[in-house]
């Protein structure tokens, strides 16, 4: 017999689509100042929405000091007795450079062969309309939640959550609740139902280095004078071993090997390398001694995410540049405190610095550590029931090699675990051009929000309790 809210949420779908599309036709790019009013427009479009759903209590969130990129709130508490889930989602993407390599406009949402592409319509905006318009589907039919629900929808996740663990303490009393069901956290693979039950965590930071007040001419100072691209690349050189293990010291304090337990469980998951791997036309690479998922999974990483200096402009200019910049970011794993990570870095690049060379330090952003949720958690009973009930198979539990802030900075200020329950799938080039989000994850994700909804009401706040550490 066909759920009567999931039928009238699958007979809206044109809708959902149409709204996503408008909601991606906001530039929401919080890194970028220039984006305000794509950060504003699609504020109010989630704020619109919440009205028209009949939400209460609805608001800006911030920090005590009103920093930052504000969070949206709401509520329906239409179930007196049931369970308060907090679900959560962000309305920030990332910026869509380079823009020449994307096939259709990034903040145009355009269809093509069952896909939808557009900036941030995978990561996190069509993954957020599946649970808002399932949650409205409840509201049309049965004119109620089938459990407590408020929502936070966030607009720095991209950033790393800078503002987040100030709004969750400014306004812990309001958001507070049995458990988190997250919007975000992409699926793996799409030949493979499974679950995230733990990602990474990620701290980083930018560096200048310098050598001379101003750029210089080469013939006249070539030789004699430092260049700073050169101390650069020899600085981010000696992040890594031959071996691929990260040389400064302390950085994998708190780190534990994995066990052979965890390295036959990860073994036993199906997964072809090869295809993997010549899909994105690569080669494995990483840290000796790991398979590709542990690598990705269970081992902590340091990356440069840009380096840049000097004259690169068309033609020839003859200069030796007096500074050069790096970003740099960093994955973590459970045991790593991010704060004590960054500065083992940052002082490994101090120790490395010749003294013919300056090193700023700057442009610190949010971080977070790692996360797993309990293996026994009822939400996560829950999640692997609806996907059971919705696709005929037990979800495997799977890591993820990317970062959610949430979960560990809900986790630590709040008391409250989080299952990542997005129908993003890793697949679909968020960060990247040409971001695409298919139409079959509308339709599979409706089906399984109704239903992890309806099992989440079939639970009391009693089931939650030996989880919540508040």
């Amino acid at each position: 017999m066909t759920d009567p809210v999931l039928a009238h949420a699958h007979a809206h779908e044109t809708d959902l689509v149409e709204g996503l599309k408008t909601l991606v036709s906001f530039p929401s790019v919080g890194a970028d100042p220039a984006m305000a009013e794509g950060m504003e427009n699609a504020r109010r479009f989630v704020e619109a929405r919440l009205e028209a759903m009949g939400f209460d209590n609805r608001q800006r969130l911030t920090p005590a000091d009103g920093s930052g990129q504000a969070a949206i709130y709401g509520e329906r508490l239409d179930a007196p007795g049931k369970p308060t889930i907090l679900v959560y989602a962000h309305y920030d993407v990332q910026p869509p450079d380079p823009l020449g390599k994307w096939d259709s406009p990034p903040f145009e949402a355009t269809e093509r062969d069952s896909r939808l592409y557009g900036r941030g319509i995978s990561d996190d905006k069509g993954p957020m309309m599946i649970a808002l318009e399932t949650l409205a589907a409840f509201i049309a039919v049965e004119g109620k939640l089938p459990a407590n629900v408020k929502l936070l929808i966030e607009g720095e996740e991209e950033t790393g959550s800078p503002s987040l663990p100030g709004i969750l303490e400014t306004h812990r009393d309001l958001l507070a609740a049995d458990a988190v069901l997250s919007a975000d956290g992409a699926r793996w693979r799409p030949d493979l139902v499974a679950l995230n039950v733990g990602s990474r965590g990620n701290a980083g930071f930018e560096i200048r280095v310098e050598t001379a007040a101003q750029d210089l001419h080469s013939g006249r100072y070539g030789g004699i004078v430092a260049n700073p691209l050169h101390v650069l690349s020899d600085l981010i050189a000696s992040l890594h071993d031959a071996k691929g293990h990260i040389a400064a010291p302390g950085f994998y304090d708190g780190v534990t090997e994995p066990t052979n337990a965890e390295r036959e469980e990860i073994a036993s998951i199906p997964y072809d390398e090869d295809s993997a791997f010549a899909a994105i036309d690569a080669k494995p690479h990483g840290e000796a001694g790991y398979s590709t998922l542990e690598r990705l999974w269970l081992r902590p990483t340091v990356d440069v995410n840009g380096m840049w200096g000097g004259y690169t402009g068309a033609g020839s200019k003859t200069v030796i540049p007096n500074e050069a910049f790096a970003k740099l970011t960093m994955r973590l794993v459970p045991g790593q405190d991010p704060e004590r990570a960054k500065q083992a870095v940052i002082a490994h690049l101090r120790a490395e610095l010749p003294d013919y060379a300056r090193l700023d330090v700057y442009g610190e952003r949010g971080q977070g550590g790692a996360y797993a949720v309990p293996p026994d958690h009822p939400l996560l009973a829950a999640a692997v029931a609806a996907l059971e009930e919705t696709t005929g198979q037990t979800p495997l539990k799977v890591r993820i090699g990317a970062s959610l802030p949430l979960t560990e900075i809900v986790s630590r200020i709040l008391g409250l675990d989080t299952v990542m329950f997005s129908f993003a799938l890793s697949d679909e080039n968020f960060h990247a051009p040409n971001e695409f989000f298919r139409r079959s994850s509308i339709t599979e994700g409706l089906a399984a929000w109704v239903s992890i909804l309806r099992q989440i009401g079939t639970l009391s706040p009693a089931d939650f309790a030996a989880f919540r550490r508040s």
